[in-house]
């Protein structure tokens, strides 16, 4: 899939996944160390050093999640994160945003991922792919694909396979984690529930789809 041209006030759905299918996630401290790249590699300013965004044990330590107030290269819409994929909905504002944040994030995870598995080589199937979401109801439809995704591969049973956005739409107060600018959503919407049903039944008829025509599914959204 050929990216897009990337600018400045537009919306992206950008996607990845493990070389060969396998596993990008292999425990619940690479999921959450993915979260703290989103956060951390997310500014205009250079990251000087991995050793700087290192994952803190410590649960009382939350600062890698709220960086100082510097310039952002993306807004986060909404992200899902699976056991061999992740998805993420974001809306570039600075020049070169998409490309630079993805290159940090793809490069940075792999080497975390490396180093910790004792692994060389590729983690991913290449850098990543990109769709421009042309339309307000594509976009609105990303968003549900996007936050459900867990529920689309079944996964929602067992939280330890995935992390989502989900929740900061549904029920800011019980997300400790905050990675995401909402408000282009739910502004479309009377209230945080009316979302969540538009959401919920989207993606009922995406997993329909899939159980009929997965290839159609995946062009429609993917």
């Amino acid at each position: 899939m050929k990216r897009p041209e990337f600018a400045n006030e537009e919306f992206y759905h950008v996607f990845n996944h493990g070389v060969e299918g396998r596993n990008i996630f292999d425990d619940t401290f690479d999921i959450e160390r993915f979260r703290e790249c989103l956060s951390v590699f997310n500014t205009v300013d250079p990251v000087k050093s991995l050793y700087l965004v290192k994952f803190h044990e410590n649960s009382q330590n939350k600062s890698l999640y709220h960086p100082k107030n510097t310039k952002k290269l993306v807004n986060i819409v909404c992200y899902c994160l699976n056991t061999n994929h992740y998805h993420i909905l974001l809306e570039q504002v600075s020049d070169g945003g998409v490309s630079e944040f993805m290159k940090r994030i793809n490069g940075g995870y792999t080497w975390y991922f490396n180093h910790k598995h004792e692994r060389r080589g590729r983690l991913f199937e290449g850098v990543y792919q990109a769709k421009h979401v042309v339309t307000n109801e594509y976009l609105l439809q990303v968003s549900a694909y996007v936050n459900l995704n867990f529920r689309v591969h079944k996964l929602q049973e067992n939280k330890a396979l995935y992390r989502s956005s989900w929740d900061e739409y549904r029920a800011p107060e019980k997300s400790k984690i905050k990675l995401c600018d909402t408000s282009v959503i739910l502004e479309q919407f009377k209230n945080r529930d009316e979302y969540c049903a538009y959401a919920e039944e989207a993606v009922l008829q995406t997993i329909s789809l899939r159980e009929t025509d997965d290839a159609l599914a995946e062009l429609t959204i993917e």
